[in-house]
């Protein structure tokens, strides 16, 4: 979506609207942790991100790759920065590329800052000496796919304070083809409002959005509005000086200074802000609370689909997935990034576009195996198992092998049952309630138009033993309105679905649309991710090693166990399945595994409890 589309709705819904910078790290443990911060706060309602550009040589290159993960795998709209500094029209034009292929259409286009080793800023040969010559040429060799934004100096930048000339310049960046302006940091806002009045009055009319940068230390304060040349108000100083030594009170009295010219701008007609996070979350967060603009239970984040969509080239029309991934969507995204077309309206046939080979990135089990032995510690029975689950329901840990984010607002509705299920040892893999047509502006389980009514039949995905196997499947049979798939690592399928044809488990009824079936439990992508399952419990296995009672615990699981997905098709019973699944136990919950002695098999099953 084009920045300017979305300026123009804050404009005429009057609803908070802001968005967020990060750049690139210098690690790689570093990206993957902005990675998670740039997931946790979408949670606080942006209406897009941008990623600086680094120029020259790996930085340069991570800009183009963290578009990509941020579009495709997050699904966050995302601005790409691009300037012209230490770039031929050759490298311009493949970041160009790079961008397109992300499903990226958003370019903030700049001159840039010379390299550290030049004082004066120099034009690559073959390159663009000025940001309207880069503006032009995306312009002609992209037309309107890219909504274009140019920079704007309020306080004059480095090696230009000239404002007339300066104004001559966003004029002529305007007019090669920019359709929106983002400003430097600043903390005048009195000045901001005098500088919006000449851009007025040079008839430069496309929408303003002002940088907001969050104050999180003092010392950081300084030294960034000191290196911007951006003037600091003097109470701010009179403020901020007396407590300067105290992190907590700067940013305490910080949030509520910024907040202070949030609400002036906005007061001038501004309907956007643009947060320079440092890519840091907590700083800026206080001032979004301290305005109000946080995500409510009144104002949620509204979402198109009941899962997170890719943004990437081609997907954007995808509206159907199986249910199976609902808490591995970066892993969805990566096994399907090589389809041709994406389902939209209907799920069709799934042994066409096959799913991807499991070795690839993002797909098996994040972190090293200890790191994951710290988070999971070592399990030794059943019940240590099942325990670790009962603590991811009651969000003491953030997640699971099987579950890349943690548990769902959603899973509140059902939790008490999720937890007894766990206690009984059967393991909770996958889950959602019951939803008999709620409001689609429903805070917990809402999504799609305003105007329309949501569903959901009940279901449930677990791991369960070849013990109490037969006992479920007996249950589930004896019930009209069940149906389940179930299936061991080696492929041993047993079902009672009547047909391999899509079973849709979420829908949503709309004015003046078809029916909406966004999620559907369906054999052939439940044997694909069967596949996903089992690596991901025997890539657990291998944080541990050969022989300990961890490693021969989860072997055995993933050897012997079944994976069990079960749909209630009555949308308007939300109990039934928990009554039926009622008093079943796992009879080995505290056996401890034995390494193999004189060829006999080890496992959980029939060996005696270690004292």
């Amino acid at each position: 979506m084009h920045i300017r589309d979305m300026l123009a709705d804050a404009e005429r819904t009057g609803a908070p609207s802001f968005s967020f910078e990060y750049f690139p790290p210098k690690t790689t443990q570093g990206v993957q942790n902005l990675y998670d911060r740039m997931e946790r706060m979408n949670a606080f309602g942006p209406k897009f991100i941008d990623i600086t550009w680094g120029a020259g040589g790996r930085i340069a290159e991570l800009t183009c790759e963290m578009v990509v993960q941020a579009q495709t795998y997050l699904g966050l709209e995302t601005c790409m920065h691009l300037t012209c500094t230490d770039m031929g029209e050759e490298k311009v034009n493949d970041a160009l590329r790079k961008a397109y292929k992300a499903g990226c259409t958003n370019i903030l286009a700049l001159r840039g800052d010379p390299p550290r080793e030049k004082e004066k800023w120099e034009a690559t040969e073959g390159g663009f000496r000025y940001a309207r010559d880069l503006v032009q040429h995306i312009r002609k060799s992209y037309h309107e796919h890219f909504d274009i934004g140019v920079a704007g100096y309020p306080e004059g930048c480095d090696d230009n304070k000239d404002e007339d000339l300066l104004l001559d310049h966003l004029k002529e960046k305007v007019d090669a083809g920019a359709t929106f302006i983002v400003t430097q940091m600043f903390y005048d806002a009195d000045n901001f409002v005098r500088w919006v009045g000449k851009v007025r009055a040079r008839g430069i009319t496309v929408p303003i959005i002002p940088g907001i940068m969050p104050i999180a230390t003092y010392a950081s304060f300084l030294r960034r509005a000191n290196h911007m040349n951006c003037k600091i108000p003097e109470e701010w100083m009179q403020r901020l000086e007396p407590v300067k030594s105290d992190d907590v009170a700067v940013r305490d009295i910080g949030k509520t200074l910024v907040a202070e010219l949030c609400r002036k701008i906005l007061a001038a007609g501004i309907h956007h802000l643009h947060f320079y996070t440092m890519n840091l979350a907590q700083a800026t967060r206080m001032v979004l609370e301290e305005l109000d603009w946080m995500p409510s239970p009144d104002r949620p984040v509204k979402q198109a689909l009941p899962w997170k969509r890719s943004l990437g080239l081609g997907r954007q029309v995808e509206d159907v997935r199986p249910i199976f991934w609902r808490n591995r969507n970066k892993s969805y995204v990566a096994r399907t990034q090589d389809w041709d077309e994406f389902p939209n309206g209907r799920w069709g046939d799934s042994r066409s576009p096959a799913f991807g080979e499991l070795d690839a990135y993002g797909i098996g089990l994040t972190g090293t195996n200890e790191q994951n032995r710290q988070k999971w510690g070592e399990p030794t029975c059943i019940r240590d198992i099942a325990n670790l689950f009962v603590r991811y329901l009651n969000k003491e840990i953030d997640y699971l092998p099987w579950s890349e984010a943690p548990v769902a607002e959603e899973a509140d509705v059902i939790k008490d049952h999720l937890l007894d299920l766990n206690k009984r040892g059967l393991i909770t893999v996958n889950s959602q309630p019951a939803v008999n047509g709620v409001k689609s502006t429903h805070p917990v389980h809402g999504w799609g138009p305003s105007k329309g009514y949501v569903y959901q039949k009940a279901y449930l995905e677990l791991l369960v033993s070849p013990e109490i196997f037969p006992e479920i499947k007996k249950r589930i049979e004896d019930h009209p309105d069940l149906t389940y798939h179930a299936v061991t690592k080696s492929g041993m399928l047993e079902t009672n679905a009547p047909s391999d044809a899509p079973n849709a488990v979420t829908w949503g009824v709309f004015p003046g649309k078809e029916i909406v079936q966004p999620t559907i439990v369906e054999r052939i992508s439940f044997l694909a991710w069967k596949d996903e399952a089992f690596q991901l419990g025997s890539d657990w296995a291998r944080c541990y090693e050969a022989d300990t009672p961890s490693r021969l615990l989860l072997e055995d699981i993933m050897k012997s166990w079944y994976l069990v997905n079960i749909v209630n098709n009555d949308f308007h019973e939300g109990e039934t399945l928990y009554e039926v699944l009622k008093d079943l136990q796992e009879p080995n919950l505290d056996k401890i595994p034995q390494p193999p002695t004189n060829g006999e098999p080890n496992g959980t099953n029939g060996v005696e409890a270690s004292t």
